[in-house]
Order: C-alpha cells, then sequence, then structure tokens
C-alpha cells in the first residue's frame, strides 16, 4: 500500500531510481535489458508510475512506461517492444510479483524483490516457455524457433541511486 501523506513516501522501499549491476546479473543473451528503472508514486494520486530505459537483445534503445496500481491487475504499458499490459501484486513491503502481457498471453513473470537494507534489488523474471519446457517436451519444441531457445530464466541485480 502507498501512503499519500508526502513525508511517507520514502517509506516505500521500492521507490526512487536503480540502475542495473551487470555483474551481478545473469541475463539471457538476446533479452531486453532495463539499466535503469524509476519507481514513482508522487506523479498521479492513487498510482505509480514505472519508467524503463535500456536496450533490446539486438542493442535497440527502449524506453517504456507503466501507470498503475500494485493490485495485481493488468495495465497498459507504453514503449515495451514485448508487451502492451502489465500488473504488479504487492506481496509483502518489499517484493512485487509482475506478469507481462501482449494480449491475453502471457510473456513473462518473476518476483522483485528489496533488500532489507534497501541498497539493493533482485527482478528474476521467467518466460513461460522456459518453465514450461522443463516439464514437458512438446512445450520445449513449441519454444524453439530456428534451433533458438525463445524461452528465458534472468536474474538482473539493481542498486539504488
Amino acid at each position: 500500500m502507498i501512503l499519500i501523506a508526502g513525508g511517507l513516501y520514502a517509506a516505500d522501499p521500492f521507490e526512487g531510481t536503480w540502475k542495473l549491476n551487470e555483474s551481478k546479473s545473469k541475463l539471457t543473451p538476446g533479452t531486453d535489458k532495463d539499466t535503469k528503472v524509476v519507481y514513482n508514486s508522487r506523479l498521479i494520486r492513487d498510482k505509480v508510475t514505472v519508467t524503463t530505459d535500456g536496450v533490446e537483445g539486438d542493442g535497440t534503445p527502449i524506453h517504456s512506461e507503466w501507470k498503475g496500481k500494485f493490485d495485481g491487475k493488468d495495465y497498459a504499458i507504453t514503449g515495451d517492444p514485448d508487451a502492451n499490459m502489465r500488473s504488479y501484486k504487492k506481496m509483502n513491503d518489499r517484493t512485487l510479483f509482475v506478469t507481462a502481457k501482449k494480449g491475453a498471453e502471457v510473456i513473462a513473470q518473476g518476483l522483485i524483490v528489496v533488500s532489507a537494507d534497501g541498497k539493493s534489488q533482485d527482478v528474476t523474471l521467467t518466460s513461460p516457455d522456459a518453465v514450461m519446457s522443463v516439464y514437458n517436451e512438446k512445450a520445449k519444441a513449441k519454444a524453439t524457433e530456428k534451433g533458438k531457445e525463445k524461452g528465458f530464466r534472468n536474474k538482473a541485480v539493481y542498486e539504488k541511486e
């Protein structure tokens, strides 16, 4: 829950600017990479704005913006080449469950966890293809395109500015 009183915004551990620490991260080659993420709950009353800057797998710059609540419902995202909806659900004070969708299809899900000291954030994202391929050869065959896995499992580590 994001509190409205001005002095209480700082209490939200997600609030602020986060920069990717590539040396601590494990990213699947060819996947998009967010190098900077900003959470701001001050712009729109009762909503959070999440903006990201980064690059696509081929190096093309990306800038996306999402506005919504951490209530588990889908809200539109702009600028993301892979998704047009995203939802965040607050699991506890330091953990969010995130789902990205293209239409009705889930393209990625994962957890965002802020460390107890509030200085770092681990983002673990997995595509449904990667999860299913572990259990189902048919799903693995479906995830394979020209000999290349479509599925991914990424762990990104961010540090608070």
